[in-house]
């Protein structure tokens, strides 16, 4: 055996395995994307099974709301950036690999750079603008991505975009959602989750890579593996063996006007912003700072209230829908002056 292989000694001694998969790993360059629940657990067990280059993307910083879920992370850390925190101690718990953090956000001015340098994504996202940004990256560069998303107490798992021994590709995200109403879908911050279910998730996803990266049989390619935490039941949906749809090009990011908790105070001292909070009924109740309440499901309902005069600042728990909330209004109306709270209540 390798000399400096005695770490991994027990994966090389599975049947199927040997010291060529573990050469595979060691040359592969796997993209993380998000550092947050699912990225955490991906993360560790990518780096601990040897994976030579590995990349993390996140653009945001830690915050106490994260770390029920986010292990890589502790208090002492909070406000300093996910993806060089979880670098900086990845790298240490092994030394042997090369740790990449990406700091910035991925655009679709950008995301073709990031990915190009990398042999499979990982999609550990919390927002559905990045998720078909990287699906459709990665199909346009020939790149497979392993998606996982969790939700309350459900997660799924699959394996998009692998190339079959025809020429061909297997199913993406767009072949099971084209496309996806995300003002209907609340994120883990504000539909809740339970922690362990982002690890479970997390690594079925490492485990996905390393299957994919050591050429084993049975990817979750072509299927959704559903798994639901309170029963501890799993079922395996099939949506095929090929691809139905063609993506040609990558569609442009939305930039969406933010304002800080700093400056909306100033603005509502000064009477020259009208408040939006457009969270549910219930999350009004238990904690609300004002202004009018317009749930971002009945919002296009409501478009007779706005005015080109006047200056709008959308808020909910995580900043999330009230970026929905603009996108929406702006396409209505150009002219509207609009922000999103920064970070939403939780920044507050």
């Amino acid at each position: 055996m390798h000399p400096d292989w005695l770490r991994y000694s027990c994966q090389i001694a599975l049947p199927g395995f040997s010291e060529a998969a573990q050469q595979q790993l060691q040359q592969a360059k796997v993209l993380i994307v998000g550092a947050g629940g699912l990225g955490c657990p991906s993360a560790q067990y990518l780096a601990a099974s040897g994976i030579g280059t590995l990349g993390i993307a996140d653009f945001d910083t830690v915050s106490i709301s994260n770390l029920h879920r986010q292990v890589l992370y502790n208090p002492d850390e909070v406000g300093l950036l996910k993806a060089e925190v979880a670098c900086t101690r990845l790298q240490k718990q092994n030394p042997g690999i090369k740790l990449v953090p990406h700091t910035i956000k991925i655009t679709s001015a950008n995301v073709m750079q990031i990915i190009e340098r990398y042999d499979i994504i990982v999609d550990g996202t919390d927002n559905f603008e990045t998720r078909y940004l990287l699906n459709d990256a990665a199909v346009l560069t020939g790149k497979p991505v392993v998606y996982g998303a969790i939700y309350q107490y459900e997660g799924q798992v699959a394996v998009w975009n692998v190339l079959n021994t025809d020429g061909s590709r297997s199913p993406n995200y767009r072949d099971l959602f084209p496309q996806v109403d995300a003002t209907q879908i609340p994120n883990c911050a504000e539909g809740g989750v339970i922690p362990t279910l982002a690890g479970i998730i997390g690594c079925m996803q490492a485990n996905e890579v390393i299957k994919y990266i050591a050429k084993a049989d049975e990817l979750l390619a072509g299927k959704v593996l559903v798994f639901d935490a309170q029963t501890m039941q799993s079922r395996v949906i099939k949506i095929g063996k090929v691809t139905k749809v063609n993506i040609t090009t990558i569609q442009q990011s939305t930039d969406i006007p933010t304002i800080t908790a700093v400056d909306l105070q100033k603005g509502l001292v000064n009477n020259t912003i009208e408040l939006i909070d457009v969270r549910t009924g219930q999350e009004r109740d238990v904690y609300d700072i004002g202004g009018k309440h317009i749930p971002l499901d009945e919002l296009m309902e409501h478009l007779y209230e706005f005015h080109d005069d006047k200056t709008y600042v959308f808020y909910c728990a995580t900043g999330k829908r009230s970026g929905e909330a603009v996108k929406l209004v702006q396409k209505q109306l150009p002219a509207a002056t609009l922000f999103s709270l920064q970070g939403g209540l939780k920044d507050m």
